[in-house]
């Protein structure tokens, strides 16, 4: 598999002919946008690669389109030029399906969806919605819905790829990553959190994304949305402390991507 880091959470993910790009964020940095409930964030890097750069692609995968730092105004454009989107069912709902856009499948935690080769020669995908809580418990309401993706080749067992999405670690977090057996991860981190809501953290901390890594055991764990807004509290400094007090196998395992540069894992 072939990942190249564009920024925040937008990854392009290569494997068996597929070219799967997670949630699109193209917006040049310095602007400050809301997160609801008198939240905000700005900006502070932009993409490693602009949507001109990035070449076809076969699949996009948005965790959440309610926020920008997951899917901006750049990453919405961007979106009619793919040949299939997947995203939440209340997703789906917003977006809509105007004149010229793909197919647009909206998924709620658990539901699956086949997403066909389109190509000859590929496989069909099979996508699973895993679970994400953006927040402390009873958020969301206010976070809104968010899942993860566990992506594999039709009628096989094994995750060729999971999205962990914005999430903080929970029961029903660590029960998934249990039972799934994962070639490669992405996992969200940076422990987000907002001077209006003080202590609560709304995606995981280093800690966090070490003690997921450690119940997955992915063969590959890469670190992604840990920096470029400056609603990340926790980091990229927090993750790498996090990671060098880490056991041996989380650190094997974890790996940082470097920015517009295609890494082979």
């Amino acid at each position: 598999m072939r990942l190249t880091r564009i920024g925040g959470p937008t990854v392009l993910a290569e494997f068996d002919g597929w070219r799967i790009l997670i949630d699109p964020t193209f917006d040049a940095p310095g602007r400050r946008y809301s997160f609801g409930w008198g939240t905000s964030s700005r900006k502070t890097l932009g993409p490693a690669l602009g949507p001109d750069e990035v070449g076809p692609v076969d699949l996009v995968l948005v965790s959440h389109d309610h926020h920008a730092d997951n899917l901006d105004d750049a990453g919405r454009a961007f979106l009619p030029t793919a040949a299939r989107v997947v995203t939440t069912r209340s997703g789906a709902g917003r977006l809509g399906t105007p004149a010229g856009w793909p197919p647009i499948d909206g998924l709620a935690e658990g539901e699956v969806v086949v997403v066909p080769a389109p190509r000859p020669g590929l496989h069909d995908l099979e996508l699973t919605a895993t679970p994400c809580r953006h927040g402390p418990p009873l958020s969301r309401p206010i976070a809104g819905e968010v899942v993860g993706f566990a992506v594999r080749r039709a009628g096989e067992t094994r995750v060729a790829l999971w999205v962990t999405g914005d999430s903080v670690l929970y029961p029903k977090l660590r029960r998934a990553a249990g039972a799934l057996d994962v070639d490669v991860a992405i996992v969200n981190v940076g422990g987000v959190r907002f001077g209006l809501t003080g202590p609560l953290r709304y995606t995981m901390d280093g800690r966090e994304a070490v003690e997921l890594i450690s119940i997955a055991s992915p063969r590959v764990a890469a670190l992604a949305h840990y920096d470029g807004w400056s609603h990340f509290r926790d980091g990229e400094a927090g993750l790498r402390r996090a990671l060098d007090s880490a056991p041996a196998g989380v650190r094997e395992r974890a790996r940082w991507l470097v920015d517009g540069e295609p890494v082979t894992v």
